[in-house]
């Protein structure tokens, strides 16, 4: 960043919040900068602002325009990766390779976005002779962005890129515990010449003032939110007062179901992976392990080993295989649903804190044994390095305990046989199955989840209509 404070970008503008904020790491409870710290005064000027560039520029309009912007900001981006990987990982805790990971898929989200807005399309027929239909696909207005903190880099972009590409302005909340690595965000922003003023607006809030507005004031037209469920139904129901889409992407409790006929040399590492990759702050985290009985001895013992050799530590020290958690708070509360699961469960690996005294926020990777999936630690969303492992007779019971949860964003299946995996994915309530791995997403294919895990898709060229309105065009020809 160019300063250790960063500040709000309001039209084009650098704007002051209500107060100043003071961002924290997790590696060690120590301020690291301050922010200027939103709420709905800035809120309203985001609104306004992009109102007004939404009506009086050719944004809207202009598709090229748009294409040659999000290319731009992407080749900003990628000049500053490695400033901003540092400090995404400085300040959300995250492992350096994960973090330059998410900013890599930054960037190639966004030039994935400036070719999509180049190719969008609408459809036209003769419906009776003489009488012509089309349709046009166009923006649906200011989209409200609300940003979680777990990947706020990524999870910013692939909200805003789309609805860019699509035509729409922006009002974008970012979250308070990675507020520098927002700030940086926005300088790139800013920097983009080919995006007008007031197309995207951004701010930083640690209260809730600013993001309700976004989602209950008419002037925003479509919301995007990824976060808890709980908040995505309170969004729901207050963008039903205007009736406005909504995309949201929200929980999940992955169930990564291992066959007997699996390779557990294979599976071991990517299980392992699956719930400390950003200290499982993840809505895809494989927070659940569900394995075949009859090799359920062999995995159990082997996860057991890959746990507890898991080296917790700096996010920027390359013996580090995880980080800490987001705050300390964060690791007081998942260790304490370690310590109540031990009443209903068998703790196979007691993680714990690894400074009790500390105001760091590290904690060990968990992994307990539970028989019921009505379990608490099985129905619930943990955010933090814990699993839970369960035992599955056939298919049917290995699918009926997958989906024995309100959740459906995500599921690995894990076999030998080419068949099997094939069988069990059509069966299970997920947005996204992944055979024999995790974790793979691709800017060309749909992200998003079913029940409880959010409405509506990212990614692919659905994540371009999430922010349209498509109008039917009817002409007749005149007979002379």
């Amino acid at each position: 960043m160019s300063s250790s404070h960063a500040r709000n970008l309001i039209d084009g503008q650098w704007h002051d919040g209500h107060a100043t904020g003071t961002s924290l790491a997790p590696a060690t409870g120590r301020p690291l900068g301050t922010y200027a710290d939103a709420g709905a005064v800035t809120a309203r000027a985001a609104i306004d602002a992009a109102q007004s560039a939404f009506t009086t520029t050719s944004w809207s309009r202009d598709r090229t325009a748009r294409s040659r912007a999000l290319a731009e900001c992407a080749d900003r981006m990628a000049a500053r990766h490695s400033a901003l990987s540092a400090l995404l990982s400085q300040e959300n805790g995250k492992r350096l390779p994960e973090a330059e990971g998410e900013i890599g898929a930054a960037i190639a989200k966004l030039r994935y976005n400036a070719a999509l807005a180049l190719t969008d399309t609408g459809r036209a027929a003769e419906t009776v002779p003489g009488s012509y239909s089309f349709t046009l696909h166009q923006p649906a207005g200011v989209a409200a962005v609300i940003v979680p903190w777990n990947a706020p880099v990524i999870l910013a972009v692939r909200s805003l890129a789309p609805a860019l590409a699509a035509g729409c302005t922006a009002a974008m909340k970012m979250p308070a515990q990675t507020a520098l690595t927002n700030g940086l965000l926005y300088e790139i922003i800013a920097g983009t010449e080919a995006l007008p003023p007031g197309v995207v607006n951004a701010f930083t809030e640690s209260g809730n003032t600013g993001a309700p507005l976004l989602v209950s004031d008419p002037g925003t037209d479509v919301i995007s939110y990824t976060g808890s469920a709980t908040v995505g139904r309170v969004i729901m129901a207050q963008a039903a007062q205007h009736l406005k889409a909504c995309s949201l992407e929200l929980g999940g409790k992955t169930p990564m179901i291992v066959c007997d006929d699996a390779d557990l040399d294979a599976a071991v590492p990517v299980l392992t992976s699956a719930v400390t990759t950003f200290a499982g702050q993840f809505c895809m985290a494989g927070s659940r392990i569900l394995v075949q009985r009859g090799i359920a001895d062999a995995l159990r013992t082997r996860m057991v080993a890959a746990l507890d050799a898991v080296v917790v530590g700096p996010g920027d020290e390359p013996a580090t295989t995880m980080g800490p958690v987001i705050d300390r708070a964060a690791a007081q509360r998942i260790d304490t649903l370690v310590t109540d699961a031990s009443a209903y469960g068998t703790v196979l690996v007691r993680g714990g804190l690894l400074n009790p005294e500390g105001e760091d926020a590290y904690l060990r990777p968990s992994l307990v044994e539970v028989e019921d999936p009505a379990a608490p630690l099985v129905q619930e969303e943990v955010f933090g390095p814990v699993a839970t492992f369960e035992v599955f007779d056939d298919e049917d019971d290995a699918v009926r305990r997958a989906n024995a949860t309100e959740f459906g964003l995500a599921a690995s299946v894990w076999s030998g046989d080419v068949d099997r995996p094939m069988r069990v994915a059509a069966r299970l309530d997920a947005g996204t199955v992944w055979i024999n791995n995790w974790g793979i997403i691709h800017d060309q294919f749909e992200e998003g989840g079913m029940k409880r895990s959010g409405v509506g898709r990212l990614n692919g060229a659905r994540g371009l209509t999430e922010f349209q309105e498509i109008k039917h065009l009817v002409h007749t020809v005149r007979v002379e």
